[in-house]
């Protein structure tokens, strides 16, 4: 079975992990947490990283950060990872939903004005406190309108960037200066996670990074049960045990200092891909558009209505060939937790609709050899020839 993602662990890594094991800093102080932080919220374009212990945990603690009121909302993807709209409903709020691009897959812009508006008409227009952008299987979000409409209604911008590790957008791209700027680094806090199947892993693992001084104290506190410096088990606030552990950040470390080699080989897997599939008619692939350069952190296809049979049954027939796929998203208005909760009943979003339905993605892990690409490929040609 070609795997859908295999991490890539190299000598490095083992070296950094034995020297925790053998100085005994093996929990969630130590050198490589402070190096991991560093490090990775300069390469972001940040000035602080608050280790934590997993990416939704790094969602839920950014999103304590902006200090939400029980009720307030914040506009988010509906084609995403549930932990978005559990990161929110933690901290009291109400997740708004809006369609994606059909092109990037990515939060649409048009999508969040329009659900800026409906907010507004339904009268709770001034309780929107934040828009989450997500990069979705390594492309960026187009960001710049979700910065205009962010800063015309006074909104904060919560940035998952959990699968765009390195991914860049070219920010400001209308005006006379525009430049390149890494995911993360875009909003005023930029999420990560650092799970096993992303670019950079520490197994399990997340960050919240940031350049406002306040939200990384805020972060740093509820990661750490809120205690307080003066006296330890005197608590005025609730937070959490979300520490990451010296272990895993030196795993990270290890990583780091080699990702663009990772992220060149995450590129050339989605361009061996692109340059084998490009002719197949029934196939929608991954874009890159002019003002994005992705990651391809999963190389996802979308079948066309032509082939007639859906992504669980493409995935099936991959597997029946030694293949292993994973589904897209299912939208958070189709999820049966929320319409439990009384969440987004009647809300309709075609195109993640569309995409759940036909949409899955292929192996695209480090480990992946160009013969298992030309294997993977031809499967797909030839189911869909």
């Amino acid at each position: 079975m070609i795997p859908v993602n295999e991490p890539l662990i190299g000598a490095k890594e083992e070296e950094y992990a034995r020297e925790c094991l053998r100085t005994g800093w093996i929990s969630s102080s130590g050198r490589f947490i402070e190096i991991f932080e560093e490090k990775w919220a300069a390469y972001c374009g940040q000035k602080f990283g608050i280790a934590v212990s997993n990416g939704t945990t790094a969602l839920q603690v950014a999103v304590g950060c902006i200090g939400l009121k029980p009720g307030d909302r914040v506009i988010m993807p509906t084609f995403t990872i549930i932990s978005c709209a559990l990161a929110v409903i933690y901290n009291g709020g109400i997740p708004v939903l809006a369609d994606c691009d059909p092109r990037t897959w990515c939060l649409s812009p048009d999508g969040v004005k329009e659900a800026v508006e409906r907010e507004a008409k339904n009268g709770n227009g001034h309780r929107l406190k934040a828009i989450m952008p997500v990069h979705i299987y390594g492309h960026p979000v187009d960001m710049d309108p979700l910065e205009e409409l962010a800063e015309g209604y006074s909104l904060a911008i919560i940035e998952d960037a959990a699968e765009a590790h390195g991914a860049e957008y070219l920010s400001g791209r209308m005006g006379s200066s525009p430049s390149w700027k890494r995911c993360g680094g875009l909003g005023g806090l930029g999420v990560f996670s650092f799970y096993a199947n992303k670019a950079i892993t520490t197994g399990e693992g997340g960050m919240v990074i940031t350049s406002n001084a306040a939200f990384a104290e805020r972060a740093r506190n509820l990661r750490n049960l809120c205690f307080l410096p003066e006296q330890r088990f005197l608590h005025t606030a609730a937070g959490h045990n979300f520490r990451m552990t010296n272990l895993q950040a030196a795993i990270g470390v290890a990583q780091l200092e080699r990702i663009e080699a990772i992220l060149e080989k995450k590129k050339a897997i989605g361009k061996a891909y692109c340059e084998r599939l490009k002719d197949i008619s029934s196939l929608q692939l991954p874009v890159e558009e002019p003002w994005a350069k992705s990651i391809y952190w999963m190389f996802g296809i979308v079948l066309h209505e032509d082939t007639g049979m859906n992504a669980s049954q493409m995935a099936q027939r991959l597997r029946d060939k030694g293949i292993d796929t994973r589904p897209f998203f299912l939208g958070m208005h189709e999820q049966p937790v929320f319409q439990q909760m009384g969440l987004f009943g009647n809300e309709r979003y075609p195109v993640a609709e569309r995409l759940a339905r036909r949409g899955l993605y292929l192996p695209s892990g480090l480990t992946l050899t160009e013969s298992q690409i030309d294997e993977v490929a031809e499967a797909v040609r030839d189911i869909l020839s």
